[in-house]
């Protein structure tokens, strides 16, 4: 439910958290009252690559950043069609914003898009405590009428939770649709829309490959249907256990043998395909500064995440599955936690992390070379 702010009237807004925290400040873009899941993202940049990652649906996002907006809104850095957040926070908006490629300022374009926000509060007392307490449902109420204090806690505790939620279908295409190669067409390759961000598809563009990106819903015979040298699963919303047509196709691309690579979601539907379970993290990885050690070569990478799940697999030994043995390829410097797996008997990959980066950084980008060089090999 949202309403426009009017020109620059400071209206009032209130935070509540389902433990029963409060943050008091101003409405941010659209006034009115939205549910989802807390969390933070510690990204310095990027804030429109963040609000349009179709991977935050449902979710709250709280920027640690203390200024942000100041470079506003541009049409040439969204993820998605839209924004995706179902709610935003931060401490200082940019007033004026300042950039050659502006358009517009944050503020209008969340209210424009109807997302609530609040400003003005201490971010930095609010990311310690979600550290503390770990991601968990919130409510942002902003208007001149606002509920008491119970009324808005009651209302907050019954939103529902991210733990158990079916989301990928919600903000995958409908349709089918086709990201041509960049220069000469080398591949083909159907990427399954889990939540994919736009520039996902782009960046294999630009190694020479054809891109078709099938619905959340698309079959294995859809899948094969396009001819593909190989077959990728994207990043997405929602809890990878509830997952199971993903997995069930996931399941037939791995029994062809066909060259895969999953991203984030996908790299969670990898685990399960496999046989691994996964589990819901406290308050998750978010933002662009997360290290990450590739163990097939010992390097370490500051990585791109967007993830509240992760894949539970055994870090210190080779599993054997279905499909073969497989090893944990890439794991979390801060907490130990898989970010990648990787088949050792047949051409399967996958990362929990974003190699597409945008904004930033760039240092995983070579795992779109290393898909490419899997289907050269299955080629030859």
């Amino acid at each position: 439910m949202t309403t426009s702010t009017q020109g620059t009237v400071k209206v009032p807004a209130v935070l509540v958290l389902e433990d029963g925290r409060i943050f008091r400040g101003r409405a941010y873009g659209a006034v009115g009252v939205t549910f989802g899941e807390a969390v933070f993202s510690t990204g310095m940049t990027g804030y429109q690559e963040t609000l349009t990652d179709p991977s935050y649906h449902r979710q709250v996002v709280v920027m640690t950043a203390p200024h942000v907006g100041n470079t506003g809104v541009n049409d040439e850095d969204p993820e998605s069609k839209r924004i995706w957040v179902a709610g935003y926070v931060v401490r200082d908006p940019a007033r004026v914003p300042s950039n050659w490629r502006s358009r517009r300022s944050l503020d209008d374009e969340l209210r424009t898009q109807g997302v609530v926000g609040i400003s003005g509060i201490d971010t930095r007392a609010l990311t310690r405590h979600l550290r503390e307490r770990g991601a968990m449902r919130v409510g942002i109420f902003s208007g001149n009428a606002l509920p008491d204090e119970g009324t808005m806690l009651a209302e907050v505790r019954q939103a529902p939770e991210m733990e158990g939620a079916d989301l990928s279908a919600e903000v995958a295409t409908k349709e089918t649709y086709v990201v041509p190669a960049i220069g000469e067409k080398k591949y083909t390759v159907a990427a399954v829309d889990l939540g994919i961000k736009g520039m996902t598809p782009h960046r294999m563009a630009e190694r020479g490959i054809e891109v078709h990106v099938l619905p959340a819903t698309a079959t294995a015979e859809d899948v094969y249907a396009v001819n593909p040298d190989g077959v990728f699963f994207s990043n997405g919303p929602g809890d990878p256990a509830t997952a199971d047509h993903p997995v069930s196709v996931m399941r037939e691309v791995l029994g062809r043998g066909t060259p895969l690579f999953g991203i984030c979601f996908g790299n969670q539907i990898l685990g399960r395909a496999l046989g691994f379970g996964t589990y819901k993290l406290k308050y998750g990885h978010r933002g662009i500064n997360q290290p990450v050690q590739d163990r097939t070569t010992g390097k370490v990478e500051v990585t791109a995440h967007n993830h509240g799940f992760a894949v539970d697999a055994p870090l210190d030994k080779v599993s054997d599955t279905p499909y073969g043995r497989v090893e944990v390829s890439h794991v979390c410097l801060n907490d130990n936690v898989v970010e990648g797996l990787q088949l050792l008997d047949q051409p399967a990959f996958s990362v929990q992390y974003h190699p597409e980066a945008a904004a930033g950084p760039h240092d995983a980008a070579y795992l779109f070379d290393r898909f490419v060089k899997l289907m050269e090999g299955q080629r030859a």
